[in-house]
């Protein structure tokens, strides 16, 4: 993917996944690119149409929920750029949780019940629904891997305050609950998701993307009693199934280990599994995205000109 040069350009930023510009310190324009990433680690090959697949499901998603707090598009003047409005970001992941899955999975599993200062009931299995969703936020590192915090310790040190982590709490349950119904209305489950959110004077404003493969996990709602009454494992929708292909080939991004090869097959199977997530989510058939640069560009710099 090219770099871009936009008029009154003021900051260029390359992220694991999306190439971020800066346009007059008041705009950001986003492009999703077709990098993956795992364990905090870029993948060495990109995979077709992924960029395209996050991009849209967010802009989706985002229009969904705008009723419940106010988010930072604008607008997207192609299937991979998102254009919108610059914040102060906290450096805060909200994580919600309606399954017991994943890492909280992996810490009950471990003996420990509290998890970022939430108790978590005892005799659970794996996937079983919590009786209402947790938040177990994390860090928002700028390099390496997130970590735990707890709603005090996210007081006590200024990250957000208590007025803040309320109104944050707020939000991030009611989108939780609008993402759970647009999934229920696809036949899925969403059991896990995180949310990011900013601040543009005293407004608190929704950040980046939601409900994403790449920021949620989704299980098939059709068999899940049965499968948890046998202790099977759950069909989900998700990127994990990349981070069980790494895990297999020994690949946890820990230091000395090395990204196993990626054959053209492997990149196929990955591309074909976002598009079949994209028409699972939102409902409809995936067209791919053939512009080539100079269109992208030319569209992006006319949303600018008309946002001036």
């Amino acid at each position: 993917m090219a770099t871009f040069n936009f008029p009154n350009q003021t900051n260029f930023y390359s992220g694991k996944v999306r190439d971020v510009y800066t346009i007059d310190n008041r705009l950001l324009v986003m492009i999703a690119s077709n990098r993956i990433s795992a364990f905090d680690v870029i993948l060495p090959k990109p995979i077709p149409y992924k960029g395209q697949v996050l991009n849209q499901i967010a802009e989706y998603m985002l229009d969904a929920c705008s009723h419940i707090c106010p988010n930072w598009l604008i607008t997207s003047p192609t299937p991979t750029v998102s254009i919108g409005r610059k914040c102060i970001p906290f450096k805060i992941e909200m994580v919600v949780r309606g399954n017991l899955t994943g890492h909280a999975w992996r810490t009950y599993y471990s003996g420990k019940r509290l998890l970022c200062g939430i108790q978590m009931p005892e005799g659970l299995k794996e996937n079983d629904f919590f009786n209402t969703p947790i938040i177990t936020p994390s860090t928002k590192a700028e390099h390496g891997h997130d970590e735990d915090i707890s709603a005090a310790e996210i007081i006590s040190t200024g990250l957000a305050t208590k007025s803040e982590w309320e109104t944050l709490c707020n939000y991030a349950l009611q989108l939780f609950a609008k993402g759970k119904e647009l999934a229920q209305k696809q036949g899925l489950i969403l059991v896990d998701t995180k949310y990011e959110f900013g601040k543009i004077g005293n407004e608190i404003i929704l950040l980046d993307e939601i409900h994403t493969p790449d920021s949620s996990r989704y299980f098939y709602a059709d068999g899940f009693t049965e499968r948890q009454e046998k202790g099977e494992r759950q069909k989900q929708l998700s990127k994990e199934f990349v981070r069980e292909w790494l895990i297999e080939n020994n690949f946890m991004g820990k230091k000395g280990q090395q990204v196993p090869a990626m054959t053209e097959e492997w990149i196929q199977t990955i591309s074909h599994r976002y598009t079949e997530l994209y028409e699972k989510i939102i409902g409809k058939k995936f067209i791919p995205n053939l512009l080539r640069d100079e269109e992208i560009f030319s569209r992006v710099n006319k949303s600018l000109i008309e946002l001036a």
